[in-house]
């Protein structure tokens, strides 16, 4: 069976950690160019002081952008995500959204780059907003990508 943006949506959203997290993944674009996650705060999901803990709201970004480069990448590299950044700036309630795109483009440039096993790492960027459209964290990811050696040594 092939993986769908919809299938992987709807299995991330019942997958144990997701669903505990108050993460929802509300859809991959059908060309993997970008995804929208949300993050409820709630009584699981808020720290000491009644805002969204930290951790969740790393859990919220972990995988997208790895995601979106792999999908648009295909089996031929290995991409994963290597490191997270959070800039906190304002305390998160109710839902958080963040949104996460890679162009065709730039997954065109990666594969360029990666070409004949090269390691490449690259760094994306993404907001946390809150309801109101305030912007409650900065966040960084970055994803390394490297055409797999079976491929490099059948060129």
């Amino acid at each position: 069976m092939r993986m769908t943006p919809r299938r992987l949506a709807f299995g991330m959203n019942l997958w144990l950690p997701n669903l505990a997290s108050g993460i929802r993944i509300r859809r991959f674009a059908d060309d993997w160019t970008s995804a929208t996650v949300e993050l409820h705060v709630n009584p699981l999901t808020r720290n000491y002081v009644k805002t969204a803990f930290g951790g969740s709201m790393s859990a919220m970004t972990d995988p997208y952008f790895f995601m979106l480069v792999m999908h648009q990448l295909g089996r031929d590299y290995v991409v994963w995500d290597t490191r997270g950044v959070i800039e906190f700036l304002t305390p998160g309630r109710g839902v958080l959204t963040a949104h996460f795109a890679v162009s065709r483009e730039k997954a065109q440039e990666l594969r360029e780059r990666a070409r004949g096993g090269a390691k490449v790492r690259e760094w994306f960027e993404t907001e946390i907003t809150d309801a109101a459209g305030i912007v409650v964290a900065r966040v960084r990811r970055e994803v390394y990508i490297r055409e797999k050696r079976r491929v490099t040594a059948s060129a």
